[in-house]
Order: structure tokens, then sequence, then C-alpha cells
């Protein structure tokens, strides 16, 4: 966007909002024009507004966000940088744009008009882009023209405008400013957008007060665009420093009737507009100069406190990038400091650190202070002295976060830190009375290090100190309504995969069977629930390792995919074993299974084995959910790889260590959620599969039994995995391990659990790593809950105002959480008391996915339709009768519930109607 104060025939850009100001239903504007755009910070405006050659389209954030997200097009001038301007023809150009060094085009030539539908606008729709934003529409004005000539400019303008509308009908524009032309193009546009209200640019962009004068003549422009119940946009720039002044402006702006957006004048920071966004990225400090970050304490034990809390763990690597400047810690909510060696300049972390406390943002040291000259924490309020190491001390003090898992140790302290402010965790004393806190609390965050932070006992990491409290604190994160990636409509979210290794293994019991028969038979045809299995092309094709035995295989194939509960997906052609060995889309053999002539590419792995199970091993008439793929070998896919099955559709899953068990009962055995690479995510799974559970597939073959022990630790005392029965397909070979799969299977389904399919789930996790949420007092606002359905209240007393809120189907409670269920639509507000207030029907649970018909304080109707007969449970207040179908008995519980269940059944409707 083109500043308009650096041209006197350019006037500022403006956008008319709701009267009602504060309120999370106002509208509210983002102009983003960096790259690797943070959709947690710009998913809760209404309008977005990117570059989009800096934007990828392949991430799910733009596929969550594009409704509301607005390509920018120079409508009036083109730069020389832009590949499109090779494209230009001299007779077009008009005039130069000194301030800018661009070329005024000539509006009424039609062959610039067709050149810019069909080079600047077609290739962006193709892309995936929907809506534009239309900029430098008064350029025009810098040019020598009569006022005939200037009418044929403003008519052409008007029809390349109008012209947009025609032709794509349900595409929303922008227009920055057009003032002139807004009576001919009301109906084409969806906002007009100005600059500088109160505080600009000068000619040389350095920021500036705008005068009296320049409003008065902005508010009969303004004036006008209302006349045509048209938004209006205010862009004022501030420096980013002045934060109190941004708020001013923000305030001055919104009480105009104007949408706001306040920023530095670059626009590749998150300013601020009507409404804004909780930061919920934590950045992490690491370091991957000999590992990679799949193996990196800071990601295995590091995110998933976080991920509790509703926040998000960003990497980044300090061996590769120097320390971020302080305009891209903007979007940060926080600071983790893990590094597994010393960083390679102290003060400048320290003076970074430092940096960092002027602008709010807290810094935790995690496990070590990451600089060998320990004097250097004086300059953040921390003593040092040295002292010999002792090996025999007392415990002095410590909070209630300390010793979650085990006490700290007394045996070994080496380090005598003492703090000038804040508040001490843990202290310690030698026998000559000299202390030493090991992990604080500080103004500037806090610390565990040593001792206090975690224990390696025999390879196991176990926490010392409390990580779900400790983070929290000292990074003072806000308390945030969770999306919730565990729980469904009230119940536990339950899915199965099975990775397609051993299909063609013998039983052991029957040598004329093959492994997938007894996964057929045994397991697929007997649980009628969604299961998802996923086959490697090199063990089942003619071209691949068995050619003799793949017509047998293939028919089992189809056996599976013709079972209505079955889902297909692909584990590849050749089981990649190292994914981080793919150079220039090629893997040496040594690294996966070896058909006979195969050439290697990612094409075949993946794209032509999904085409397989799509086409060739698929019944006709079965089309199947998604394009998957089950991560093979060590389960490490790089950020290329990750950007391959992004642009090309493909959901995935595999990786994470989730296998706690009563033996190793540690949170170091719960992965987080997933991992990020470059702007992509790979989805780990629930829980581990049987190898973990069998020593290796070395046995006990019945060891995938304990796998129920992971579902219990991992349900209470938090929720923090949703229940995946995963497996591979050569656990069918032997009676042990097929036991122990119906033993597991036979679990599940007698607990009240939420089926759905593994392609139903993933998306979850991808929404969780883009949700965006904004609070007004003591009401949020959660934007991009597109599959991801439920929202967590870290109280178990919460009860939902549903006066106060929007697109909620219902509650419900279990242990110290409350689960809240979205509606169906991507946006919901929601506001919580303390106390249960008789004020509609809703959902309380429900094991079956509901189609929401109506959804009011009079009526809630619901058609359900699950995988299990329908077990349903509602809140009916005093006044509110229930209707059901097919009928059924309803029992009543207390505090006006009901519950609905079937024998049978599996699709219902309920219809509740209330005379309140």
């Amino acid at each position: 966007m083109k500043h308009s104060c650096c041209s006197k025939y350019i006037w500022p850009l403006l956008l008319i909002g709701s009267t009602l100001f504060g309120n999370l239903s106002d509208k509210s504007a983002i102009i983003y024009y960096g790259d690797k755009i943070s959709y947690p910070m710009v998913g809760i405006h209404d309008y977005i507004i990117v570059q989009p050659t800096l934007t990828n389209v392949y991430t799910h954030g733009f596929d969550v966000y594009k409704d509301k997200m607005y390509a920018y097009v120079s409508i009036g001038e083109i730069d020389k940088n832009i590949k499109e301007y090779a494209k230009i023809k001299k007779s077009w150009i008009l005039s130069k744009n000194k301030t800018w060094g661009s070329d005024v085009l000539d509006l009424t030539n039609p062959e610039y008009q067709k050149f810019f539908f069909e080079e600047m606008i077609e290739p962006q729709i193709k892309r995936g882009f929907k809506n534009f934003f239309f900029d430098t529409l008064d350029s025009y004005q810098l040019l020598k023209q009569t006022p005939a000539q200037r009418e044929k400019s403003k008519q052409a303008l008007a029809f390349m405008i109008n012209s947009f509308h025609k032709r794509y009908p349900d595409a929303k524009l922008i227009i920055n400013r057009g003032f002139g032309i807004i009576d001919r193009v009301y109906d084409s546009v969806e906002a007009v957008l100005f600059e500088s209200y109160y505080r600009g640019l000068d000619s040389n962009l350095a920021y500036k007060k705008m005068s009296d004068n320049d409003r008065e003549w902005l508010d009969i422009q303004i004036a006008k665009v209302k006349a045509h119940k048209i938004n209006v946009i205010c862009v004022d720039y501030v420096d980013p420093n002045d934060t109190k002044l941004a708020q001013e402006i923000v305030k001055k702006i919104r009480k105009k009737g104007m949408i706001p957006y306040v920023a530095d004048k670059d626009l590749t920071g998150y300013g601020r507009s009507s409404k804004n966004a909780q930061k919920r990225e934590i950045l992490t400090l690491i370091d991957e100069s000999t590992k990679d970050r799949i193996e990196l304490g800071a990601h295995q034990n590091g995110a998933l406190p976080l991920e509790y809390a509703g926040y998000i763990q960003k990497l980044y690597d300090v061996s590769k990038n120097p320390l971020p400047s302080m305009k891209a810690m903007s979007q940060y909510g926080g600071v983790v400091i893990w590094l597994t060696h010393d960083y390679k300049d102290p003060q400048a972390l320290i003076d970074w650190i430092k940096a960092l406390q002027k602008r709010g943002i807290k810094v935790v040291f995690a496990s070590n202070f990451a600089v060998e000259d320990l004097s250097l924490l004086e300059e953040l309020g921390i003593e040092t002295k040295k002292f010999p190491p002792s090996e025999n001390n007392r415990l002095v003090a410590q909070d209630a976060m300390m010793g979650y898992e085990i006490d700290i140790s007394l045996s070994s302290l080496n380090n005598y830190l003492t703090i000038t402010k804040g508040k001490a965790l843990v202290t310690l004393e030698d026998q000559q009375h000299h202390k030493s806190t090991l992990a604080a609390i500080t103004p500037w965050g806090g610390y565990a290090v040593g001792s206090a932070f975690m224990t390696n006992i025999a390879n196991d990491n176990i926490w010392v100190i409390n990580p779900f409290e400790f983070f929290i604190k000292a990074l003072r994160l806000p308390k945030i309504p969770v999306p919730d990636t565990t729980t469904e409509y009230g119940k536990r979210i339950f899915f199965s995969h099975v990775d397609g290794d051993g299909i063609m293994n013998k039983v052991e019991w029957d040598t004329k069977l093959y492994s997938g028969n007894t996964i057929l038979d045994d397991i697929l045809k007997k649980y009628k629930i969604p299961i998802s299995i996923s086959v490697i092309g090199a063990e089942i094709g003619e071209d691949g390792l068995y050619p003799k035995i793949a017509p047998q295989l293939q028919k089992i194939v189809k056996g599976f995919y013709k079972v209505k509960n079955v889902e297909p997906a692909t584990h590849t052609f050749t089981h990649p074993f190292f994914w981080g060995k793919i150079k220039n889309d090629n893997l040496d053999e040594k690294y996966r299974l070896k058909p006979k002539g195969y050439k290697f590419s990612l094409d075949r792995e993946l794209k032509k084995t999904i085409e397989n199970y799509q086409h060739k091993y698929s019944p006709k008439g079965k089309k199947p959910l998604e394009k998957m793929v089950f991560w093979s070998g060590d389960c490490a896919p790089t950020e290329e790889i990750l950007a391959y099955v992004y642009k090309n559709k493909i959901l995935n899953i595999n990786g994470g260590d989730t296998y706690i068990s009563n033996t190793f009962p540690w949170l170091s055995y719960v992965a987080p959620m997933g991992l990020e690479r470059g702007e992509y995510y790979q989805i780990y799974t629930g829980e581990q599969n049987e190898n973990m559970y069998t020593e290796e597939w070395l046995g006990p073959f019945w060891g995938f039994k304990r796998v129920i022990q992971t579902f219990k630790l991992t349900n209470s005392p938090r929720r923090l995995k949703p229940i995946d029965i995963y497996y591979h397909l050569y656990s069918g070979s032997k009676r042990a391990s097929l036991h122990a799969l119906q033993y597991v299977y036979d679990w599940a389904i007698h607990h009240d659990l939420f089926p759905m399919y593994t392609s139903k789930f993933i998306p979850k996790v991808m929404d969780y790593y883009t949700v965006s949420i904004a609070k007004n007092k003591d009401k949020f606002l959660l934007a991009g809950m597109k599959d991801l359905k439920t929202v967590r209240v870290e109280s178990k007393n919460a009860h939902v105002d549903f006066q106060n809120s929007k697109n909620i189907l219902g509650y419900n409670h279990f242990e110290n959480h409350t689960y809240v269920h979205a509606g169906k639509k991507q946006e919901l507000i929601l506001k919580t008391t303390q106390k249960e207030q008789i004020q509609q029907a809703y959902l309380v649970s429900t094991n079956a996915r509901p189609t929401v018909k109506q959804l009011s304080k009079k009526r809630v109707s619901l058609d359900l339709k699950g995988f299990l007969p329908i077990n349903a449970e509602l809140y009916i207040p005093k006044g509110c009768t229930l209707t059901t179908q097919p009928k059924t008995r309803v029992k009543h519980l207390s505090h006006s519930r009901v519950r609905v269940k079937y024998k049978k059944t599996k699709e219902a409707s309920l219809d509740v109607r209330c005379k309140l």
C-alpha cells in the first residue's frame, strides 16, 4: 500500500465500523505485508489484507481464514520489481511516481484492463485467493489531465471495479480511497480504506501528526461512503514503541464510527484494531547444530505444558539465525530459552532479554542459563558466588510447584545463586550455610536450572518442577479458553489407525492365512467403529516385493476398504526408514524397501499410492474421505516433504512417543500434539503403537494390552490425549498380539467415547495451531474453529452464560475441567460464570455427530448420526419438552438433565421446545 501522505493529491484512507465500541462483535481489520503470517494473531479480524506474493497459500491457516483474507493488488500503478512488469507495454505508462519509483498506468486502455484481470487477478484466484484489496485508485490524480481526461479516468476506474464484481460475484472487494467514484461503485465494494486520519507519514516516511484541515476534508468524504452503508477502515501510523499513543488513536477512530488499524509504517508487524488477538505463540530458543528439533528436550518436554494451557511453542534455531529483532517479537506472548549449548554471544543474549523486558515480554531459562560466565546474570538481578561444589545439602524452602514428579536432589550443588527481586521457588543450603536459589519467578520472567528443573534417572526425564504451573506463572501468560483436541461434544475422542507393515506375514496358527486376513475378519468386520487402514505399495503391488502373492494381498486390501467403517490411507510405497535422507527427490535404497527396478520419487511414494487406494482398491461408490499418509520409519519428515503433502492436500500423521505407563509414569512419556517445520505441521499420534509395548516386536506379544494404562494416565488428572488404537497389520500374525488388539478394542467400545475417523482428528490438531483468540473483559472470541469444536475451561464449576455467548451448543464437566461444544460456525463468543443459570436447553454430551437444525433459547433441534448406538445427555429446564425420533425411553437425571439412550439406533433426531 503506497502511503497517501506522499502526494498532495492522494488522501488518507478509512472504514466504517460498528457503533458498539469494544464489543467482540465489532468489525476489525489488519494489514500484514510480511511473510510467514501468524494466523493466531490475525484470525480474529474480519478483514485481513496481505501481500499475495508473500503469502503461502498451502498452509492450513490460509485454508481456514481465506474467506476473510484480501490480496493486495495495485490497479493504478505497477512496480518494476514484480514479475508481471515484463508484460507491461510502454504505451500503457503515462507517468512516474517518483516517491515509490513505480509507473502510473493508463486505466482507460482496454489492453491494460484485460491485462489487469488476466495477469494480476486470475493467477491469485487460481492460487486460492477469493477477495482483493485494490490500491492506488487515485494515482490518475498525479497526471496533468484536463477535466475531460480526468473524467475518463474515473469512468475507467469505475468500470474496472464494477467489472470485477460482475466477473467474481462471490468475491469481496476493499478499495483504497476512491472517494471520487464511490457513487459509481458502491454496489461492488465491501469496504473503503484510507490512511492517516490522526497520524500519518511525511514525504520522508517519518511519523507525523495530521492537521485538522486534513480531517475536515476526510470527514466529508467519509460521510459519502457511510451514506452507502459501506464499512470504512482507517489506517494510522504510529511508532511501534509508542503503545500508549497507538491505543489512544484506536479509541479515537472507533469513536468516529470507523474500523481502526494502527501500525508501524512498514506494515510488517501486528498492529492494533477494534479487537486484538491474545498472543498464543511462545518463542523457544533451541540449538539444532547437533540434533534435529524432533529429538530435543525443548520440543519433547517443553511443548506439551504450553499446549495444555492453550499456547503454541514456536521453535527458533539460534545456531543458524540471529536473535530476533524487537519488531519480530511483537507476535509472541513469551520466550523460553532451552539451549543445549552456551550461546555464542552471551552479552548479546543478556542485552536481548533486557530489551524484551522493556516491552513486557517475559523470559524463562529452562534447565540452564546458556551462558558460561554466570556473572553476566547480575544484569538480570541474579547474584552469583563461587564456592566449592557441595554434595551434602539441605532444603531451606520450596514452593508447592516443586517436587512435581520427584523431589529435588540434595546431593549436588554447583551454582550458588541469589535473586535480588522476585519469588524464590526452591532454595538449598550447603554445610557452610551458603544458599542457592535454583528456581525463581523474577521481574523479567523466571528460571529453573540444574536439579530444580528435571532429573534423569536410567534415561528417564522426570520433572522436578511442575511445568504446567511454572511456564504459565513465569511467563505471566493469561488464562484463556483452550481449543481442545481430546474431546468432542463432551466425550473423549476415539480413533484407530493402522500402519500397513506386514500384511503378508503368515499367521502362526494357519499358514494359509496372512496377517491381513485376520485383521480383516477378526477386527474390521467385528468392531463397527471407524478404523483407518494404510498399506505399503511395495508389499501389495505387482511391481513390488511379492509379485507372486500380490493378487491375494490386493484382494485382502479390497476387503479392507469394502468394510463400511474403514477408511484408507497410504503408508508409502517403499516405507522410507529415514525421511531426512531424501535429497533432490531421491532416496538411496539402503534407506527403504528395495523393489526391483524402482526409481524413487515422492510422487510415486505418495500421490500414486493414494491414487491406487482411491481408484484401484476402494469399491465403486465408496469415495475415500481424505488423502492421508501415515509416516513410516523414523517418522521425521523434513520441511520440504511436509510442504509437498500440504501442497497436494494430503493429511499426515505419525510420530510422537506417547506411551506413559504404570512402569514409566512420567510426563516425558507423553508427546506434544505435533511438530512445526517452516509453516507446516507434522501431526503426532494419540498414543504409540504395539512396537513400544512389545519391546520392538520381540515380546511379550500380548504387551499392547498395556496401552490401556496409557489411555488412563493421559485422561486424569489432565486429559492430555484422545484414545488412539494404533498398531501394524503384522499384529494379526500372532495369537497373543491379535488377542491383545481385541482386548483393547473391547475396552474402548465399553467406555463412553466419541468415535471418529483419523481423517477427522488430524484437522482438529491443525486447527489448534491456527485458532485466534480475542478477549473483552470476561468474554472471549475464538475464530478458526473449522474442524475443532471443543473449548476447555480449566474449572470444574464453569457454566456457559448463554445470553452473552454465541454459537455454543452446550457443555459438560469432567473432573476439574469444563468442555464447551461449539456450534456449526467457525467463530464463537464464550462467557462463563461460576453459577449455573437456567437459561435454555443445551447439549451436555453425545457420542454421535450432531447436525444443528435450530439453536436458540426457545428451541434446540439436532440430528444425530454415529457409529455406535446413540447415547446423549441434555439439559432441559422447566417449561421445555423433548421429542425423540425414533421414540425411546428417556431417563431423567438430577439437575434437569435427561439421558437419551438407544440399544441399536445410530441415527436419531432430538427436538427440545421451550416456553420461556
